[in-house]
């Protein structure tokens, strides 16, 4: 053994003998916290007070993945919880980063995807006293309104449990985005590392199961068993849920014919027949029980007013019981997870108590026949130039043989045909925009499903959807993503043959019409195609798909194809300059 040099000893000598030899400081509590609960990626932008903390996960194993927004970075948090059951983290600077993550944040939280935003924050005694500080905002305040829970750290002996809490409350009851904000005198805080190995901890049953009450279950199989014609309504939240296998069993069991809302699609394939998707219309209106299965009266839904029954009971099965009444009276609630509703549904359901009579099956059956004909007829035709319809039959022939292969989609036309064209067959493999409609996901949402799955991603956006984060193909590139992006380009928001009265300035609504987009992923080390007929989209997505690489498909689209704000045009207000504007005078 080598003796000590006269320096080592020296300097031995200065260390009082009380003083700790390992310390530890806020970034590797953060990390450590983490780590402790299971986190594997962070979705984020660097920059201060943050930019350490990313560099230290990497360092320690966690995956991080870097964005050129922060929306767009959130957005794949969020779908990333979607996708886990797990929330998804993301890291932002602070102010403007933090008020460009919340977007996605507030989004989460209305879709009840498990999502926490972590950001970096300015200093609080300058921020309080609002001294002027670097990107100073009260962030926590700002959050607040938009979140299911904002928490701040304001000692690095708490970040452990600040971690701890925002994770729990992310995913249990009803999932949501929660905010944590830290700031960045705490991130440089240093600590003994025993003590603050102490203060971390590893949740216990974080989204604890909730059983319905038995009587609430025997008053829905009693309503259900007494309907002539009874309808189960999919949500989202069923197909975050999980519960797959007992959903199928408890649709298939009854005989009830089902409506899947569009990320519910895949719980059962969309062929099954008993799926009334394409008889929505006819079983919304004459469906007399009704049960929700992770589904909420909402706008998409009519509130349960439009177009439905208005004699119709309802049965709504949901997490939390603020939502029970919120626009229907529910006849049944049944307030738990959607797992033990099932469960209890399925002891307590005598053999045959709850069946589907074969006459409103077979109304059904028909009205879908009569439908999916007329479909077919318009998929079948082949136009020139190319319309939305033949574009997406392309994308659905390919991916029909990959049914692996995620779908992203956004846009108004882009999404409302896809959502009728492409079909799936697989759980959770479909996301879109979701309960709020808003646009902006598509990237974020696409990078997330590749990264949590390793699976293809097939991307559908419109032309002015794909602008709101088409900047992130290259970070599509940069992390050689298995992610295709099919751009319907028509050269206009809804459509782009309109035009400005006044003058040669383009409309409100005209996008560029010789836009290159396939050149734009050329820049960035991918592949771009250029398609004009179906025949060239088949050709493109099935070698974009074959190469596992990063690769994105500019389909030219008629000008004149699409309608004003898709099948939500009723929502625009009617003005008397509507259909009636007249240009004035120069």
């Amino acid at each position: 053994m080598t003796a000590p040099s006269p320096l080592e000893t020296a300097a031995a000598a200065d260390v009082p003998a009380d003083v700790p030899t390992e310390l530890t400081d806020g970034y590797h509590m953060v990390v450590d916290a983490l780590k402790m609960n299971d986190v594997d990626t962070i979705y984020g932008v660097v920059g201060i007070p943050i930019t350490d903390l990313a560099r230290l996960a990497q360092a320690q194993g966690i995956r991080y993945i870097g964005f050129r927004h922060e929306s767009n970075a959130g957005h794949a948090a969020a779908a990333a919880g979607y996708l886990t059951k797990k929330p998804g983290v993301a890291l932002t600077v602070s102010a403007p980063g933090f008020l460009n993550g919340l977007v996605a944040l507030a989004n989460a939280t209305t879709n009840c995807f498990p999502m926490v935003q972590i950001s970096g924050s300015s200093e609080r005694h300058l921020v309080d006293l609002k001294q002027g500080d670097y990107e100073e905002m009260d962030q926590l305040a700002a959050a607040q309104p938009f979140v299911k829970a904002a928490y701040r750290v304001s000692r690095v002996e708490d970040i452990g449990r600040g971690i701890a809490r925002a994770l729990r409350t992310a995913i249990s009851g009803r999932p949501g985005g929660v905010y944590l904000d830290i700031p960045a005198a705490v991130l440089g805080s240093i600590m003994p590392a025993d003590d603050g190995a102490k203060t971390l901890s590893r949740l216990v049953d974080p989204a604890p199961r909730q059983l319905p009450a038995p009587e609430a279950v025997d008053r829905a199989i009693e309503l259900l068993a007494s309907a002539e014609r009874p309808l189960v309504v999919l949500g989202k939240g069923a197909a975050y849920a999980q519960a797959d296998a007992k959903v199928r069993e408890f649709i298939e069991s009854t005989g009830i014919p089902y409506v899947p809302m569009s990320m519910a699609k895949g719980l059962l394939p969309d062929d099954h027949p008993q799926s009334a998707a394409t008889a929505r219309s006819l079983a919304l209106k004459k469906a007399d029980v009704v049960m929700l299965i992770g589904a909420r009266l909402n706008w998409l839904l009519g509130h349960g007013q439009t177009g439905w029954n208005p004699d119709a009971k309802f049965v709504q099965i949901d997490i939390d019981p603020k939502e029970i009444d919120s626009n229907q009276p529910i006849a049944a609630p049944l307030v738990g997870d959607i797992e033990s509703v099932l469960d209890a549904l399925a002891e307590r359901t005598k053999p045959g108590q709850i069946a589907a009579p074969s006459a409103w099956r077979e109304e059904l059956g028909a009205r879908s026949a009569q439908n999916v004909a007329k479909m077919a007829k318009r998929l079948e035709a082949d136009p020139h130039p190319m319309q939305f319809m033949g574009a997406l039959k392309a994308v659905r022939d390919v991916v029909r043989a990959r049914p692996e292969t995620y779908i992203v989609n956004e846009g108004a036309n882009a999404l409302d045909i896809a959502r009728n064209v492409i079909d799936m067959h697989v759980p959770r493999h479909r996301l879109d925009s979701g309960t709020w409609g808003v646009m902006g996901i598509g990237m974020g949402y696409a990078i997330a499903a590749a990264v949590e799955s390793g699976a293809p991603v097939v991307a559908v956006e419109g032309d002015s959807a794909f602008g709101f984060s088409g900047i992130e193909i290259e970070t599509i590139c940069r992390y050689s993503l298995p992610v295709v992006t099919v751009i319907m380009n028509n050269g206009g928001v809804y459509r782009g043959d309109d035009t400005n009265p006044y003058d040669d300035a383009p409309s409100p609504t005209t996008l560029m019409s010789a836009a290159r987009h396939d050149l734009l992923i050329e820049a960035f080390g991918g592949k771009g195609y250029r398609a004009t007929t179906p025949a060239e989209v088949t050709a493109a997505l099935t070698e974009a798909l074959a190469s596992g690489g990063p690769a994105l498909i500019d389909c030219v689209i008629d000008p004149s194809a699409g309608t004003e704000s898709g099948h939500i045009s009723h929502l625009n207000p009617k003005g008397i300059t509507v259909g009636n504007i007249t240009p004035a005078k120069k």
